[in-house]
């Protein structure tokens, strides 16, 4: 049986690549094929066990099939309700809606409008950045180096991945690598010094801007999160001078980052929120969240064909509802910080690990190359991604799913479901720090004890 199920492991996996566009990115680094799953688990077609802690990109909050969520999902197609109904009410959706807003910020749940948009969190990226500009008459848009708000036009330009002169790219406060070279409080104060001069400079070039976009952690660019003193800074800048502000909460929501949503961790109340990943419950659902003030749309001036998926809304009330009940924000804080105490302690034992990070279940490992470190400039050895990839790959030998980020794909990001165990993260953790081992082995990376990071 299971030299049967090799075969077919095999013969799929050839097929994707004959079949499949070129643009495939996951398929490349973790060439599985995945047949059952739940909770952190998934058995491919070879009858392998995975501890996945990629999790969707951070979709699965409770893991897979949740019992939860199948049920919400089974009770909608058994009572036969219509499953495609584009934006009319229906009552699985009033039960969203309603479960949604109990979760929010009070500051914005009091004075909300919601805008069901296509099913990914692009185009809920998309449908905010065209809300502040309708509302606010202007074409400019503040974003910030690192960023990634998805993969249509609009917003690879907000991520730096497409010229747009509209977009003015903004330094994103960092401790490791602080684009002003000096980290901590006074590369943030320098940060927000920048963006004040910039909007304050009548000569600076700057379009003026219809709203800034920013992620409270940004995941893609490498987990690196904002420091809550930024934060409110920010916020207080763009009230200022009347900009409306848009969080990106696609992979930070729900409980991610150990608050319900990121901007908790500052308290800060945003002009708009961008939510998608785990508020469908692992099925695709994306919304903008935003003051009333800003709903300045005609009718039709965003819309989407399947913007009314009734399983998805099922699903996302379900796991809004259980991550609420059952507290599961307070215990990704407790676990998180407990697993990155013991990464910080693996990282004394690792020249190659360079920096450890994160908030909540939402954790970065970056890896440099301490050899290639040049010891008359200053700042931190450079990005080492082929080590990155050599631990993803012994990862996967071990049974671990990881994910790889940051700017040159040197960061390893663990993005488990908050519903993991104490047992299964230690797991998680045995197998990284032998994955790391081998790896740098493998590249004939140093691995004796160095210096303090």
């Amino acid at each position: 049986m299971a030299v049967t199920e090799g075969i077919a492991h095999e013969g799929i996996l050839r097929r994707q690549s004959l079949r499949e566009s070129a643009a495939r990115t996951y398929a490349r680094s973790l060439p599985i094929v995945p047949v059952r799953a739940r909770g952190l688990t998934i058995e491919g077609a070879d009858g392998r066990r995975y501890l996945d802690c990629l999790s969707g990109a951070g979709t699965l909050a409770l893991g897979h099939n949740h019992p939860v969520v199948l049920e919400a999902i089974k009770k909608v197609i058994d009572s036969g309700a219509p499953l495609h109904v584009l934006d009319l009410a229906t009552p699985v959706k009033d039960a969203f809606t309603t479960e949604l807003f109990a979760t929010l910020p009070p500051g914005l749940a009091d004075n909300a409008r919601v805008q069901f948009c296509g099913p990914a969190g692009t185009d809920a990226v998309e449908a905010a950045l065209k809300l502040v500009r309708t509302a606010t008459g202007r074409s400019g848009m503040l974003a910030f180096t690192g960023a990634y708000h998805g993969m249509t036009e609009g917003a690879l330009a907000a991520s730096g991945g497409a010229p747009d002169v509209r977009v003015t790219r903004l330094p994103y406060p960092q401790e490791y690598r602080c684009p002003f070279g000096v980290g901590g409080e006074r590369g943030a104060e320098l940060s927000a010094r920048w963006t004040e001069s910039l909007l304050d400079d009548p000569k600076s070039g700057v379009a003026p801007p219809a709203g800034m976009i920013l992620e409270p952690v940004q995941g893609e660019g490498g987990v690196i999160p904002a420091p809550d003193d930024w934060l409110r800074r920010m916020r207080r800048i763009t009230e200022d001078r009347s900009i409306p502000l848009i969080a990106d909460e696609v992979q930070t929501g729900v409980g991610r980052t150990g608050t319900f949503w990121a901007v908790e961790h500052s308290g800060i109340v945003p002009d708009v929120m961008v939510l998608s990943k785990a508020i469908g419950g692992s099925l695709p659902l994306a919304v903008v969240v935003y003051r009333s003030e800003l709903d300045a749309w005609e009718p039709g001036a965003h819309a989407g064909t399947f913007r009314g998926n009734q399983l998805a809304m099922a699903a996302g009330a379900a796991t809004l509802g259980y991550v609420r009940e059952n507290r599961l924000a307070e215990r990704a804080a407790t676990l998180g910080t407990r697993m990155l105490g013991r990464l910080q302690g693996l990282a004394a034992d690792h020249l190659s690990i360079g920096d450890v990070r994160g908030k909540g279940l939402m954790i970065g490992i970056e890896l440099v190359d301490p050899e290639a470190e040049d010891l008359t400039a200053p700042g931190p050895a450079p990005a080492d991604p082929a080590l990155a990839a050599a631990v993803q790959r012994e990862c996967l030998d071990r049974g671990l799913i990881v994910e790889l980020g940051g700017r040159h794909s040197s960061v390893v990001r663990l993005l488990p479901p908050l519903t993991i165990t104490d047992e299964q993260a230690e797991a998680v953790l045995d197998r990284l720090a032998d994955a790391l081992t081998a790896a740098e082995r493998s590249l004939h990376r140093p691995h004796e004890t160095g210096p303090s990071h």
